[in-house]
């Protein structure tokens, strides 16, 4: 006998507010709308999914005004950010009009869709399914390129847990 599914004993905010005690890692993901213009949004609900095939997720709400974009287009890249990207992480979040305006960044080989200057690491993928669940879509992308900074690996992430932006250090 399977158990009855139970009702949430917890209201939105609250979901949200336990939901807040898992830091993530923080992104901007990047493509380019049919018209030319290039289209930016952060997002935090970045993971990965497979090895073989390279495989990650990301999701964006609904009622996001990029939903358009994403939703018909077939490649993107997950640009991963460093801590000292808050600013960019604020201006894709937040600002109307031209978000990249001003901002350093290079066209992919593969789609020619915008890399971000600084970023950690990369991942230009195919779009290789969507899944609407909930008040968002899940986007599955095939990884076709990815890449990293030409550092030494010091570079610190920027990371967002319980509404606050951090990074982290080792523990050994």
């Amino acid at each position: 006998m399977t158990p009855a599914i139970a009702q949430p004993n917890f209201d939105a905010v609250a979901f949200r507010r336990v939901l807040g005690r898992f830091a993530t890692g923080v992104t901007v993901i990047t493509t380019r709308a049919e018209s030319g213009a290039l289209v930016g949004i952060t997002a935090s609900s970045f993971n990965s999914v497979s090895l073989t095939p390279p495989l990650i997720l990301w999701s964006l709400a609904t009622t996001s005004a990029s939903m358009p974009i994403f939703r018909t287009n077939s490649h993107y890249v997950v640009n991963v950010l460093s801590a000292s990207q808050l600013d960019l992480c604020r201006r894709f979040a937040t600002v109307k009009g031209d978000r990249f305006e001003g901002v350093n960044h290079q066209a992919s080989e593969t789609a020619g869709l915008p890399i971000l200057e600084g970023s950690l690491a990369w991942f230009e993928c195919h779009n290789r399914s969507r899944y609407e669940e909930g008040d968002h879509v899940i986007f599955v992308g095939e990884v076709v390129r990815c890449g990293l900074p030409p550092d030494d690996g010091s570079v610190a992430p920027l990371v967002f847990q319980d509404g606050r932006f951090h990074t982290i250090h080792p523990l050994e």
